[in-house]
């Protein structure tokens, strides 16, 4: 849980830090600039909100690696989820309403987080978790977004934890079910695993016997 809140916090403050412009950037998500990213972070911290709020009675159905879906294919920007997201990040104007409203719901995100009970049950997709489990799968996804946000901004300061870095790719290479090869960082299994960047010649040679379908597209 400790280090949800490292990862959030290292989050959000690399947002705060944004410079106004950076933010009609593109991002590391495809067909996202940084705003629409920042957008989908605001939905992001409602989500943590919304299912810390919705105690669940049953057994858990699902764990921090089983909570992700391995979908077919990348996004298309079809869903209706994901326009909704690119118009309203536009409709925000001004990123300083944008950066605002991020800090509001998603420090109210992090307090619920730190004061949750981990052994609680919880309800989210049609599925139960513990707390603990639900805030280790949001770590993956707080340090992929984390990636995707200063992917095209080199003078981002604030970076992922390492810790954060390294929780993610062992939950990613559980969810795939093989282990990337030691000479990749944490940071390259990552952004190679789930398609985020192409792999080099020699990574390409290394990953031959990774038995595993690559990209794993994360849903």
């Amino acid at each position: 849980m400790d280090l949800f809140t490292r990862s959030w916090t290292a989050l959000r403050t690399a947002v705060a830090e944004i410079p106004d412009p950076d933010f009609g950037r593109p991002s590391g998500c495809a067909g996202w600039l940084v705003r629409d990213l920042v957008c989908h972070l605001v939905i992001d911290a409602q989500d943590v909100l919304i299912t810390l709020a919705t105690p669940a009675a049953k057994e858990p159905t699902v764990d921090a690696v089983t909570y992700w879906h391995v979908a077919d294919r990348p996004p298309t920007g079809e869903d209706p989820l994901e326009a909704l997201t690119v118009r309203l990040a536009a409709a925000y104007g001004d990123p300083h309403l944008l950066r605002f409203h991020l800090d509001d719901v998603g420090s109210a995100a992090g307090r619920a987080a730190e004061l949750a009970d981990p052994r609680t049950r919880v309800g989210t997709r049609d599925e139960v978790l513990t707390v603990s489990d639900y805030l280790d799968a949001y770590v993956l996804e707080w340090t992929l977004h984390h990636l995707d946000l200063i992917a095209h901004l080199p003078d981002a300061r604030t970076r992922p934890p390492e810790e954060g870095l390294a929780r993610s790719r062992a939950v990613l290479e559980r969810i795939a079910g093989a282990a990337f090869p030691t000479s990749f960082t944490d940071r390259d299994a990552l952004l190679v695993g789930t398609g985020r960047s192409a792999p080099t010649d020699a990574q390409r040679a290394e990953l031959r016997d990774v038995t595993v379908k690559l990209p794993l597209v994360l849903s």
